[in-house]
This record gives C-alpha cells, sequence and structure tokens, in this order.
C-alpha cells in the first residue's frame, strides 16, 4: 500500500471517529449514573423511541436472600421475580421537542408506571421526570464515561 493511500485512510479513520464522538455527545445515547449513583441507566435508540434500561446495579445482590437483585416491587406476580438489570424503565419515550422526549417511565422503588419526561441538558447530564397526577418530580443522571 502506498504512503499517500495509508495518509488517506489514517485521515479518514480520524475525522470519522471525531465525528462520531461529536455525534454522541449530542446525543443521550449513553451510560448514565443515576442521581442517587445506586444504578447505571443504558439509553439508546429503539425505533423512533428513546429506551433506557437497568445496566448496572451497586449493590447487585440481595442481601437477604444472597440472590442477584429482583423487580420485587412490580405489582405484576409473573414480572416480579425478573432480574433488575436489564429492566426496561422508558416505555413509549418518544421525541416532543428539541431534546426532549415524553411516554412512560417504570419505578423499579415502588413498581409503578408514570407519565414522564426525558430531557437532554447537555453532555454530562440527563433530566428524568415523572408524575402521578399533578405530584412530580424528577432528578439529573449524570454520563458515565466522561464525554
Amino acid at each position: 500500500m502506498n504512503s499517500k493511500l495509508k495518509l488517506f485512510l489514517v485521515l479518514a479513520l480520524a475525522i470519522g471517529g471525531s465525528a462520531l464522538a461529536r455525534a454522541q455527545e449530542g446525543s443521550p445515547t449513553g451510560l448514565w449514573l443515576t442521581e442517587k449513583g445506586d444504578a447505571r441507566i443504558h439509553v439508546s435508540h429503539c425505533g423512533h423511541a428513546l429506551c433506557g434500561k437497568v445496566a448496572w446495579l451497586r449493590d447487585p445482590i440481595d442481601r437477604a436472600t444472597g440472590k442477584p437483585q429482583t423487580d420485587d416491587k412490580n405489582p405484576n406476580p409473573s414480572l416480579a421475580s425478573r432480574p433488575m438489570i436489564g429492566v426496561q424503565l422508558f416505555i413509549g419515550m418518544v421525541p416532543s421537542g428539541p431534546g426532549t422526549w415524553s411516554g412512560r417511565i417504570y419505578n423499579a422503588d415502588d413498581g409503578g408506571v408514570y407519565e414522564g419526561k426525558v430531557l437532554w441538558t447537555g453532555p454530562q447530564t440527563l433530566r428524568v421526570e415523572g408524575c402521578a397526577g399533578a405530584l412530580c418530580g424528577g432528578e439529573n443522571w449524570t454520563r458515565v464515561g466522561g464525554r
């Protein structure tokens, strides 16, 4: 392979790699640490929607049983025994404005599903909000991996 072709390939890879990094910085996709630091959520696109599933838990083993944490607060008995890692938290989270997705959010702390929003506020912060009737709350998640 001649030196000009090698130089072209190296430059093309460098430009493509930096374009990919910029695209990911402009997107909520990636790994996020919850505000309490007790879970990491992998956010990705699934079709037109935004998906977020549990990828890591600070305490993956239930101290009472010595087994992996389960979705034990889920009111559906067939789902209450599933492992928490892998549980989908965003349901039908579709674009509703610039940097905003609306849909429903599963709260594993109480087993409830709530109307919610995900707001990408910048490369390092994702705001996740949920409402139960007129009562609303939210938290800021921090990107893992420091982009």
